[in-house]
């Protein structure tokens, strides 16, 4: 299963970052290839996606959440992806962003795409977005700021 990471250093407070990022329904702004998320409850959200002209709907439940630290999440049906968004304080007013994303391509146009490292591209390009985005407002258009501890199973893990 490939393995993304790429971070970004925004010009924002680190709460600020977090916030926005937490606003699940505005991604479509800045992620390519998300068409629509609907936030179904605090901790499970419906997306449609087209990817290089090919529709998927899943959906994906926060497992772990933070404020100002971290939120990790995993699909639920359809998509096999996991990942965590961190937040790093730099200064009083910068914030370095970094995705972490595990996926498992399907079909051989994706994993064509994995092998040539263009999810790579797209996150980084998706990180720019972002960036562009919250220091264009220099706030974010709202917060959920309620911590989610990571489920453990009967081992504790």
């Amino acid at each position: 299963m490939p393995t993304v990471e790429k971070s970004i250093d925004v010009d924002v407070p680190i709460t600020t970052a977090y916030n926005q990022w937490t606003q699940f329904e505005s991604f479509p702004q800045f992620m390519g290839g998300v068409e629509e998320i609907v936030q179904v409850t605090d901790t499970s959200t419906h997306w449609k996606v087209s990817i290089a002209g090919v529709e998927r709907e899943f959906d994906a439940e926060i497992t772990e959440q933070h404020p100002d630290e971290r939120v990790a999440w995993k699909s639920t049906d359809g998509e096999t992806h996991a990942g965590v968004v961190t937040f790093h304080r730099l200064g009083d007013t910068q914030t370095r962003v970094t995705v972490q994303l595990d996926w498992k391509p399907q079909g051989v146009l994706e994993q064509a795409g994995a092998l040539l490292q263009v999810d790579d591209v797209q996150i980084g390009n998706d990180l720019k977005k972002f960036k562009k985005l919250i220091e264009s407002q220099g706030f974010e258009t709202g917060a959920w700021r309620g911590d989610v501890d990571r489920e453990t199973d009967a081992t504790g893990r």
